[in-house]
């Protein structure tokens, strides 16, 4: 616990001239590219983990400018305990990026095809369901309506939603959508729901200075899909790290690598 102080009040003064941003599963995967390309665009990065150890020897990697901080989205007491660092160590919070997420709550190296296999709505265990909600919706509204507070003092701040393309209902609607047959209530199910939680959040945030879209980074690929995606995590990134830094359509909530995505 000494080191986790130790590691943020040493960011602490850095953090008064630069714009903070938190991105929750951020010790690997796209969360880790993001963080890095955060930190060359002049943030100072709080590498969210559910595991500190693993947090540090990511923000470690990433520069001085990285610093880990513990935060377990299904968990109220780490959440709480994460926004108080925030707001007690660095004093201000810019960008709030919500990338943890899961895509099962199976055994690891899961197949993509077994995982769309099992999340089928006639078949999926409703346990299974039920912990893939928990970190990709629930987890997600907990977290950003604990840093909402300090989001709101900052002159002008952003919460990104890592979304997916395959939560769109318009796009699963078409007969012609190449991902259709894998919509499940599960993963995509969590996404769908994940894009209503954010229209919520965009309807009341309207009046004020937080800004809020739902980016997906496109098929990439990470421990999400077994590595089965087609992407790198540096093509996957670039989506977020637009919507962070407020580059793509201002008038759209919803976005992937190609542009505004329906919902």
């Amino acid at each position: 616990m000494e080191n986790q102080h130790e590691t943020s009040n040493n960011g602490a003064a850095q953090a008064n001239h630069k714009p903070v941003a938190l991105i929750t599963g951020a010790n690997q995967g796209i969360g880790f590219q993001v963080a890095t390309e955060l930190v060359e665009n002049g943030f100072t990065v709080l590498v969210g983990s559910r595991n500190l150890a693993n947090g540090e020897t990511a923000a470690k990697t990433i520069g001085p400018d990285a610093h880990a901080i513990h935060i377990d989205v299904t968990d109220h007491a780490s959440i709480a305990a994460a926004a108080q660092r925030v707001r007690q160590e660095f004093g201000r919070l810019d960008l709030l990026v919500n990338n943890a997420a899961i895509s099962h709550a199976g055994k690891p190296g899961r197949t993509l095809e077994d995982i769309q296999k099992t999340s089928k709505a006639s078949i999926a265990s409703v346990d299974e369901v039920r912990t893939v909600w928990e970190t990709n919706v629930f987890g997600v509204l907990a977290v950003t309506q604990a840093m909402l507070p300090i989001l709101l003092e900052a002159p002008a701040a952003r919460i990104v939603n890592v979304g997916s393309g395959v939560g769109s209902l318009t796009l699963n609607a078409d007969p012609k959508f190449p991902y259709r047959a894998g919509y499940g209530v599960a993963y995509a199910g969590s996404k769908t729901a994940l894009n209503a939680i954010t229209l919520a959040f965009a309807i009341e945030l309207e009046p004020t200075n937080v800004k809020i879209e739902v980016a997906s980074p496109g098929f990439t690929s990470t421990a999400l899909n077994n590595f089965q995606g087609t992407d790198t995590v540096e093509e996957g990134s670039r989506n977020i790290v637009r919507a962070a830094l407020g580059q793509n359509d201002p008038n759209s909530l919803f976005t992937s690598p190609s542009g505004p995505t329906p919902w």
